[in-house]
């Protein structure tokens, strides 16, 4: 609705589907904006954008550079140009796309909330039977945003370009601090000005206190990354202050499925989520690359799968546990036995499910054995926790005994892999429900497990274990945890795991690595340790050759 300046339309081109826009230099938006619909429809696209930026190329880069997922190559497919193995191994570049497509989409979403923060600042709300309370809260909903945006571009890149509006010159990367600092104050104003939350309300992907307290608390709990400076005292107020309810009121849900299922937007455990519903705005940017092309057989569901990503393996060929090795990865070990999660994913009608994980034989609801097409092809299909070339042990063949099998990036078979079905997914005599599940993006867990580091930081592993075991008794029938969290047990090897077994695929392990220092300090499955500059990513060669005004980080 207005004319910005190149840097930022080049931002604007080719990212997530269907956002490209027109900007006019003569249409206002007194005179553009003609209902209460028309201010929602600015309102809600930069968060649209959220709801994109939440995935794809941003989870990628949390996840594919960890210990706990990986797209290895499968015979004739997903070797990519290296691409994969080049995240894993901890060698990417500043051509790389994932990057790219990250640094574009952080800046592209505050251009996005800045735009319409403008826009909506210069009317006159009572036009459209609104009030000054109304926009006061649309403009903090879209401050907060910008805080979101920027807090996630400073963890994955350092120091950012700051925008205040959408004019002027192309603009260099402010520094840490002064990016950290900006990210604080944009929190700390919305967390005075936006509503609390009330036990009725249900989540429909709106900002409250709560939401900005939590940003905020992140923003201080990773604050020795970002700016070399210990905030966790600062992170361990928020959070109390978050669980003692003064921001609104939420618990912890009964259920390990609650804050994940078909109706998670009545979790009193949601903080903020993106909503999501089927042939809208879905949640589903996972799906293909997640699962076998014939698992939608298991599922009793169309769709296209293209048999990518998968759980690092737990288990050697031969079957040993790469625990005895390594202190990370083992993601499915990790899970114990008796946990509700680990069983295996059964879609059971009426919105009903159990378990979180594919593994094993594989087989449609009505007990078909379902085959493979690769490797296996019109072989019953078995999905295991290893990564080798099995198929091609035997007289003759590449490998004489399965000892002789590598287990790297580059041995993937079709079956590799045991696969996480976090977001349910229900049969199609149930499609109505499907991707009825909302993003959690917040959730109350994350504020217990972040007040429980910070207690074991200080020294109270007591206290960090009570909170911790809170959550994990819900995994287990009738509450029973056969290995709790203990003041003997506890260490940051074992915080790590409470992190990664609760949060595992929500897109954050990298950042929880780099908080305990040893995302590039530690080995787990195929992965040897890389140089410290890894800790960030490199500014694309695309922004520099857009605004050489910005800066390369080190190592790149």
């Amino acid at each position: 609705m207005k004319k910005i300046f190149l840097a930022v339309t080049v931002l604007l081109l080719g990212s997530c589907t269907n956002l490209d826009q027109e900007f006019h230099d003569r249409v206002t938006p007194e005179t553009f904006f003609k209902s209460e619909k028309d201010i929602k429809a600015a309102l809600y696209r930069p968060f649209t954008h959220a709801r994109w930026y939440l995935g794809e190329d941003r989870w990628n880069l949390q996840e594919y550079t960890a210990d706990q997922f990986a797209i290895t190559t499968k015979g004739r497919h997903w070797y990519n140009g290296g691409e994969n193995e080049r995240y894993h191994y901890h060698r990417w570049t500043p051509d790389d796309g994932w990057v790219w497509g990250t640094w574009r989409g952080t800046l592209m979403g505050v251009a996005l909330a800045l735009d319409a923060k403008k826009d909506l600042e210069k009317l006159d709300y009572t036009k459209f039977a609104l009030t000054q309370a109304d926009k006061d809260d649309h403009v903090n909903q879209l401050n907060t945003l910008i805080a979101f945006f920027y807090l996630r571009g400073l963890d994955y890149f350092g120091g950012l370009p700051v925008f205040e509006s959408l004019e002027g010159e192309s603009l260099p990367r402010k520094t840490d601090v002064e990016t950290f600092a900006h990210v604080e104050k944009l929190l700390k104003e919305a967390i005075e000005k936006l509503p609390k939350k009330v036990i009725t309300d249900k989540e429909e992907g709106a900002f409250r206190q709560a939401a900005a307290a939590t940003l905020l608390a992140r923003l201080y709990f990773n604050a020795e990354a970002y700016i070399r400076k210990p905030m966790f005292a600062e992170a361990k107020k928020l959070c109390q202050d978050i669980l003692a309810k003064q921001y609104g009121e939420y618990s912890l849900d009964p259920t390990w499925y609650g804050p994940h299922g078909f109706k998670n937007n009545e979790s009193k455990e949601i903080i903020w989520s993106i909503p999501s519903e089927f042939n809208k705005l879905q949640y589903d940017w996972f799906f293909s690359v997640f699962y076998h092309y014939n698992t939608a057989k298991y599922f009793d569901i169309d769709g296209g799968l293209n048999n990518g990503a998968h759980l690092q393996p737990s288990l050697t060929p031969t079957g040993a546990p790469y625990s005895a090795l390594y202190k990370l990865g083992s993601p499915f070990e990790k899970f114990n036995a008796a946990d509700l999660r680990k069983k295996q994913y059964k879609y059971k009608g009426g919105g009903n499910y159990e378990g979180m994980f594919i593994y094993g034989p594989h087989f449609t609801p009505a007990g078909d054995v379902i085959v493979g097409g690769e490797e296996y092809k019109d072989k019953p299909m078995v999905f295991v926790d290893q990564v080798g070339r099995f198929s091609e042990v035997g007289p003759g063949k590449r490998f004489a005994t399965i000892a002789d099998l590598p287990s790297k990036m580059s041995e993937g078979e079709e079956n590799t892999g045991v696969r996480i079905v976090k977001v349910p997914i229900p049969n199609n005599t149930d499609k109505n429900l499907r991707w009825g599940a909302d993003n959690p993006a917040i959730r109350l867990t994350e504020v217990q497990y972040m007040l429980a580091e910070c207690l074991m930081r200080e020294g109270d592993k007591g206290g960090a274990a009570t909170l911790i075991n809170a959550v994990r008794k819900r995994n287990f029938d009738g509450g029973i945890d056969p290995d709790p969290v203990t003041d003997a047990n506890l260490d940051d090897y074992r915080m790590l795991s409470e992190w990664g077994t609760e949060f595992l695929a929500e897109g954050r392990r990298r950042t929880d690595l780099i908080r305990w220092k040893k995302f590039t300090s530690d080995s787990w499955w195929d992965h040897t340790p890389s140089d410290v500059h890894y800790n960030r990513f490199p500014v694309p060669t695309q922004a520099i050759s857009g605004n050489n005004n910005l800066k390369q980080n080190d190592g790149y």
